[in-house]
C-alpha cells in the first residue's frame, strides 16, 4: 500500500525508450538515433526495422531532451499579454499554426507586471528556446535585455527598444490618415480612446494622431480608461462624449474600445452612428465586421504578420551577428458604415496602404 507520498515514483509516467526500439528492432541503440537524425547515415533495411519497431512500441524521439544536449531545443517562446483578447487570441493561433508547420513548437506564456510572470520568462531562457517572439508592449525592458544577455534571438512585435528584430504597423500613417477622413468631413472637434497601458503602439498612434489634428486646426480631446478592452472604450465615452462638447469623430486605438464606445454613445447617449458621431477602430478584429457594427477599422493581418516573424526568424537563425532586422507593415483601411459621408469636394485626403517595407540594419 502506498504511503500517499506524491513523489512515489510509481506514480511517474513511463516512456517507452530508443534501447527498448533498438532491442525489437534487433539493431544498436546508435542505429535508432541514426534513423531519427535528419540527414544520419543509416541503411534502408535497418530504417525500415526501426520504424516498424518505433510505430509497434509507441515511440516518440525526445525532441526536449535532444534539445538540451545540442544548447537548443525547437521551442519557440511566445510572450503575450491579454491572450483571452480577439486580436491577441488570434494573433497567437496563426503564429502557433505556422509554428507547427515548420517543424518548432510554439510555447506561451501569458505576461503581467507581476514578479511572477518575470520568473516565467527566466524559465523560458532555461529551457534554450529556439526563440523568443514578444508579443505585446509588456513584459519590461528588464526582460528585453535578460534575453539579449543570454544570446536567444528575439523577436519584438510592436516595440522600440534597440537590438531586437522588430515586426511593426505604421501607427503614425495609420493616425494621421484618421484626421485627414475627419478632417475632410468637415469636423471641428475630434476625440481620441486610448488607455493607461502606455506600449509603443498607443503611445505612438496617441502622438501621431494628436500632432495631425492640431496641425491640421482640429481641437481634439483625448480620453484614456485603465484597460485597452470594451469595459475601458465605455468608460472612456462616457467621459469623452460630453454634450459640452460636441465631439464629431472619436478614434480609438483597438476596436474593443471602438465597440465599447459604439455601444455606450447608441445606447446611453441617443446618438446615431454615424449621422452624429463617426468612430474608426484599429486591427479589425471578425467582431468589426458584425452587422451591429460595421466598423470602419485599420486591419492588422494575423497571418501576414506571423509569416513575417517566420522569414524574421529563418533569416536571424541563418546569420546570428547580421544586423537588426527591422521590418514595418503598413496597414489597410477598412471602409464599413461608421464614418459619415464627406462633404462635397473633400475626400481627397483618403488612402489605402497595403504595402509592406522591409529594412535591415537600421534602427527607425
Amino acid at each position: 500500500m502506498r504511503d500517499g507520498n506524491e513523489n512515489d515514483p510509481t506514480d511517474l509516467p513511463r516512456y517507452i525508450s530508443a534501447h527498448e526500439v533498438a532491442e525489437r528492432a534487433g539493431v544498436s541503440r546508435s542505429a535508432v538515433s541514426r534513423t531519427f537524425t535528419h540527414g544520419a547515415s543509416v541503411s534502408p533495411a535497418t530504417r525500415e526495422k526501426v520504424l516498424r519497431a518505433a510505430e509497434e512500441l509507441g515511440y516518440q524521439v525526445n525532441d526536449l531532451a535532444r534539445g538540451l544536449l545540442a544548447n537548443r531545443s525547437q521551442l519557440v517562446g511566445m510572450i503575450a499579454s491579454d491572450p483571452e483578447t480577439p486580436f491577441r487570441a488570434l494573433q497567437i493561433s496563426t503564429l502557433s499554426r505556422l509554428l507547427i508547420e515548420n517543424g518548432r513548437v510554439p510555447v506561451l506564456i501569458t505576461t503581467d507586471r507581476s514578479e511572477t510572470g518575470q520568473a516565467s520568462h527566466e524559465t523560458l531562457l532555461r529551457y534554450r528556446a529556439q526563440a523568443t517572439i514578444v508579443l505585446s508592449g509588456m513584459p519590461s525592458k528588464a526582460f528585453i535585455d535578460l534575453a539579449q544577455r543570454n544570446g536567444q534571438p528575439l523577436i519584438a512585435v510592436g516595440r522600440s527598444e534597440e537590438g531586437p528584430d522588430h515586426v511593426r504597423v505604421n501607427n503614425a500613417l495609420a493616425a494621421q490618415t484618421v484626421v485627414q477622413i475627419f478632417a475632410a468631413r468637415g469636423m471641428a472637434r475630434i476625440g481620441l480612446v486610448t488607455s493607461a497601458v502606455g506600449s509603443p503602439n498607443l503611445v505612438e498612434r496617441e502622438r501621431a494622431y494628436v500632432d495631425a489634428a492640431r496641425n491640421a486646426g482640429l481641437e481634439v480631446v483625448v480620453e484614456r480608461a485603465e484597460r485597452t478592452d470594451y469595459e475601458g472604450g465605455t468608460l472612456a465615452a462616457s467621459l469623452l462624449l460630453s454634450p459640452q462638447r460636441r465631439i464629431e469623430g472619436v478614434f480609438c486605438v483597438n476596436d474593443l474600445m471602438a465597440l465599447g464606445v459604439m455601444d455606450y454613445a447608441r445606447n446611453m447617449l441617443g446618438l446615431a452612428i454615424p449621422a452624429d458621431l463617426s468612430v474608426i477602430g484599429f486591427d479589425d478584429i471578425p467582431q468589426a465586421s458584425w452587422g451591429a457594427y460595421r466598423l470602419t477599422t485599420f486591419q492588422q493581418s494575423a497571418e501576414r504578420q506571423a509569416r513575417e516573424i517566420l522569414r524574421i526568424l529563418d533569416r536571424r537563425l541563418s546569420d546570428p551577428h547580421a544586423p537588426p532586422i527591422i521590418s514595418e507593415l503598413d496597414v489597410p483601411l477598412i471602409m464599413r458604415d461608421t464614418v459619415r459621408s464627406p462633404k462635397p469636394g473633400k475626400g481627397k485626403g483618403e488612402q489605402t496602404f497595403t504595402t509592406a517595407r522591409t529594412t535591415e540594419g537600421t534602427e527607425k
